[in-house]
């Protein structure tokens, strides 16, 4: 689980490097996007982990 969880945050850092900082052109409105879902993602991820009792992060 902490590795889904970190390689959702991976993602979720590299959409917002390409949205929100112009470098993939017509492409940053899809990047923005991938960037809150993925965003989203790690923090489902990281809050099923406390849940179990695990560390989040």
């Amino acid at each position: 689980m902490l590795r889904a969880t970190i390689t959702l945050f991976i993602l979720a850092i590299i959409a917002a490097v390409l949205g929100f900082g112009g470098m993939a052109g017509g492409l940053a409105s899809i990047a923005q996007i991938c960037f809150f879902i993925f965003i989203v993602l790690f923090l489902i991820s990281a809050v099923s982990s406390a849940l179990q009792g695990r560390n989040p992060v």
